[in-house]
């Protein structure tokens, strides 16, 4: 008894310090493959195969209601910590490659998830390329707006030379 309340008192917490939640199922999944999975996702998230009565405990003391109905089957989540988007990713690869994984739900950002919505998260830009692309469009800025300083100076002094050697000749 006092075994089953640690690991509800840690799923709770587990729910209610991550980023997002990502529920799957794993049925038919060897040992050695799980273990892929894992590492494929190890530096955002852990991915820890539950109880799903203690799971539905622990969920709802988080006050995720989402999974109610979800907890059926072998039932395995993905805690995130890290990029959402990397491990939605990395989730929907494996499945690809491995159609026993099944992406049953998630909850992000304080909402519930749907199967195609977490699908929809793996479909955006990690972090680092929206980043990487926010620092391009503030370099393209910066670089105008240094050729829209530099223009006109650079015009003036063609001017100044030119009445420079208007005057020269004048002479």
């Amino acid at each position: 008894m006092a075994n089953k309340e640690a690991t509800v008192a840690e799923l709770t917490d587990l729910f209610r310090t991550s980023n997002a939640v990502v529920l799957t199922e794993y049925r038919g999944l060897t040992v050695a493959q799980l273990k892929q999975l894992r590492g494929n996702i190890r530096e955002h998230a852990s991915y820890a195969v539950v109880k799903n009565t203690l799971t539905k405990i622990a969920a709802n003391g988080a006050g995720i209601t989402a999974f109610d109905d979800e907890l059926a089957g072998p039932s395995a989540i993905a805690f995130v910590h890290g990029d959402t988007v990397t491990v939605a990713k990395a989730l929907r690869d494996f499945s690809k490659a491995n159609p026993l994984l099944v992406v049953k739900g998630g909850y992000f950002d304080g909402a519930p998830l749907s199967a195609a919505e977490v699908g929809q998260l793996a479909d955006l830009e990690t972090r680092e390329v929206m980043l990487a692309r926010l620092a391009g469009a503030f370099k393209a800025s910066l670089f105008g707006a240094a050729y829209l300083f530099q223009a006109p100076l650079s015009k003036a002094v063609r001017t100044v030379d030119a009445l420079r050697e208007k005057q020269e000749s004048a002479s």
